[in-house]
């Protein structure tokens, strides 16, 4: 639900025009990329250092759903591909001769957050399966936990040099 709410703030922000300024400023741009590259890169740290129990009992620690759905909205806000899809892609399905160009999309955000928490969910209902099967094998929930570190500090590091390539 994080991930949605994140969605819809960058469907907000692409309706009052704050992408296009995002997207015109390469120093907004840059400093929202770096941003959530250094967020990802920390949540990856933070798998490596968690060591998660194997089995559920009543010393497991839980974790916050109000702190899950925070983290779901600061990941989505902070990907800069996102607020080049709201920016670049959404406008492309308005037509300013229809009525209000903000009301349009608005209305093409508010569907895609839906059509994401219907695919989020079906995933994470998939994902609750395959746990039970990871907890049941301690070297497959270690192996879990370094491939899930490892590609979010991944996905950071890439995010941080995506596009910084020297232009010729």
């Amino acid at each position: 639900m994080g991930i949605a709410v994140g969605s819809l703030l960058h469907t907000a922000a692409a309706a009052v025009g704050l992408s296009a300024l995002l997207m015109s400023s390469a120093m907004a741009f840059a400093t929202v990329k770096y941003l959530g590259a250094a967020y990802l890169i920390y949540l990856g740290i933070q798998k490596f250092r968690r060591e998660e129990p194997f089995e559920l009992n009543g010393n497991t620690p839980s974790v916050k759903l109000s702190r899950i759905f925070a983290q779901g909205i600061i990941v989505n806000v902070l990907n800069p591909k996102a607020a080049l899809f709201f920016f670049a892609f959404l406008p492309q399905f308005v037509d300013p001769n229809r009525g209000n160009v903000a009301a349009q999309i608005l209305f093409l955000g508010v569907i895609f957050a839906l059509l994401g928490v219907t695919t989020d969910i079906f995933w994470a209902l998939t994902a609750g399966s395959v746990a039970k099967l990871f907890r049941r094998n301690p070297q497959a929930m270690r192996t879990q936990r370094y491939v899930s570190g490892g590609m979010l500090i991944s996905l950071g590091v890439a995010t941080a040099f995506a596009g910084s390539a020297p232009k010729k």
